[in-house]
């Protein structure tokens, strides 16, 4: 174990010392050799890491992780804030905003690319790009390949070894591998084919339909060299982007709302359609130094929560890998890649995902310009309507990243649960709906126990719901007629020991009756595969349903569906 507060090796998983918790593995460094001018990697409890491997000079720290900046970028950075091509002879790296030129840094600060004309720019690279040579990069790469070839061999031969180890107890037909179209999948990808000796192996790549056009590009090239992949496409044909973004505001940096609709969902249909009911083993390119919310994954991972699919079991390969050891891999390897990467792009999801950076955003406003333009006016309307007094500023700023809950959204009104307890009849709630009582809202109370509908009374259309295992009525669900509400429902909850915990349970399925926006969220929570959309309707397979009530849990679903989390409001 490894203790980052004191630098020093731990037998247990809090240091002796100072009594921060250890990690599994010590942090890799990334040192700079002036005479070389090279990025080496080295391990933080090795005795030589400040020891070049080709020259045997005396290196200094450089910063903890790093990224090889392509001529295409380093032009667009010349063409910001020097000359063309002044560094065209240089070792260039990168790290988020701060660049390194032959080992010294260099910050840029986030106004250069607000206040940048994208136009200008572009103009300038398309001039200047006749004239870009890779000669250089690549002399420098080949140099950084040497300097670092103990590195790649131990993260090749670990990497080769766990997922060996991992898969054992799978059959190969049951082995997935997730693919993204970036550079972490496409390592994974790699790695996983070559480790199990098997170039056969299924392919899930997620198109959620806001991809750069260089990751359908290149997911086109990979396809083609790899023609003996299972490949399947997941994607949400049923919805369109912008109509819910009108609907519900734009994804946030906490409301992203997106990537249950258009990412996890859909790719759990197809899982579902490959496997139904069967366990699977799924190879991720997720590394715990991409964010916070990664760094609390484990390599080997089956928690819902964090999973967001059911029913499969997630391993990381490249779990502790760094940026540099990911481009050290492809470059040494000689593998194809996505080239946004290329472009300055540092990473390659959704091309207008509210965590990309200011530099991002100034990239596809340079490679992406319609998109951008009808993307930024539409972001500028939308804060009209919820009632920002300068839209452009929110919009130009930033702001509409940071978005919280569903503020001067119509559609909030639909997860505010309404309801009055019913003074005639003891545990007895009406709750308010946006549409009368339908089949449709019975089969939603289908995990709280079996629907009998011959044991409600006719006169007052009662539908009984029983326990599965004892049959005894737990809920009496009756339209209802309040003059308060123009539509609603009377739920009697018996013969229960908490009435309050089903009652909960209940309203959040009035939630999903009324706030239902196809996230898909619930399909991809059922390992069962009993929960599906079905011609616009949320429905539940009552044979499939094993009632284990995670679609009504708090835990798993905030709130009972996922929209009130995105349109919850402040009173």
């Amino acid at each position: 174990m490894w203790c980052k507060v004191c630098g020093r090796e731990s037998s247990n998983n809090i240091c002796e010392l100072c009594g921060t918790p250890t990690e599994q593995e010590p942090p890799s460094l990334v040192f700079w050799c002036e005479q070389c001018k090279t990025p080496i990697v080295k391990s933080a409890d090795r005795i030589d890491r400040n020891i070049c491997t080709l020259c045997g000079n005396e290196t200094h720290y450089l910063c903890a992780d790093l990224r090889p900046v392509f001529p295409e970028e380093r032009l667009m950075i010349e063409i910001l804030t020097a000359r063309p091509f002044e560094y065209i002879n240089k070792a260039v790296w990168a790290a988020d905003n701060r660049y390194y030129i032959d080992g010294e840094s260099r910050t840029i600060p986030i106004n250069v690319f607000r206040k940048s004309s994208a136009e200008k720019v572009a103009a300038l690279l398309e001039k200047y790009k006749g004239e870009n040579s890779y000669e250089f990069f690549n002399h420098m790469i080949a140099r950084f390949i040497k300097a670092n070839t103990e590195r790649m061999n131990y993260l090749l031969i670990e990497a080769s070894e766990f997922i060996r180890e991992t898969a054992r107890a799978y059959k190969s037909e049951n082995i997935v591998i997730s693919f993204s179209g970036g550079k972490d999948s496409t390592v994974t990808a790699d790695l996983t084919a070559r480790a199990l000796s098997n170039p056969c192996l299924v392919h899930v790549f997620g198109d959620t339909t806001l991809e750069f056009p260089f990751t359908i590009e290149y997911v086109t090239r990979f396809r083609k060299s790899n023609p003996r992949a299972i490949f399947k496409t997941a994607k949400n044909k049923d919805q369109d982007f912008y109509e819910v973004c009108k609907d519900i505001g734009p994804p946030a940096r906490m409301l992203r709302w997106c990537c249950s609709m258009f990412k996890t969902g859909p790719i759990a249909r197809v899982l579902n359609s490959l496997y139904r009911d069967m366990d699977i083993l799924t190879f991720y390119g997720i590394r715990k130094n991409e964010s916070v919310v990664r760094s609390k994954y484990n390599r080997i991972e089956n928690d819902v929560v964090l999973v967001k699919i059911n029913k499969q079991m997630v391993a990381s390969p490249i779990f502790h890998w760094k940026d540099i050891d990911v481009w050290l891999y492809i470059l040494g390897e000689g593998l194809d890649f996505n080239d946004a990467y290329r472009l300055g792009f540092d990473r390659v999801g959704c091309w207008c995902c509210p965590n990309n950076n200011d530099r991002a955003q100034f990239l596809s406003r340079i490679y992406m310009p319609e998109q951008s333009i009808k993307w930024r006016e539409f972001l500028i309307d939308f804060a009209r309507k919820i009632g920002k007094p300068d839209a452009e500023v929110y919009v130009d700023s930033g702001k509409w990243k940071a978005r919280q809950g569903g503020n001067g959204i119509a559609a909030a009104e639909d997860v505010k649960i309404k309801f009055t307890n019913c003074t005639a009849e003891d545990n007895a709630t009406v709750y308010k709906l946006n549409r009368p009582v339908d089949d449709g809202f019975i089969n939603l109370l289908t995990p709280l126990g079996k629907v009998a509908g011959e044991l409600g009374r006719k006169l007052i259309n009662e539908t009984i719901v029983v326990d599965v295992e004892t049959n005894i009525p737990v809920l009496s669900i009756q339209p209802f007629i309040n003059g308060e509400y123009e539509y609603a429902v009377k739920v009697v909850t018996m013969n229960v020991d908490k009435h309050d915990d089903l009652q909960r349970m209940v309203a959040y399925q009035v939630k999903k009756y009324n706030a239902c926006r196809k996230c898909l969220k619930c399909e991809s929570l059922c390992r069962f595969g009993a929960i599906s959309i079905i011609r616009d309707e949320y429905h539940i397979n009552e044979s499939k349903c094993k009632r284990c009530k995670m679609c009504v849990t708090a835990k798993y679903l905030e709130g009972g569906c996922m929209m009130d989390k995105y349109l919850k409001t402040k009173e």
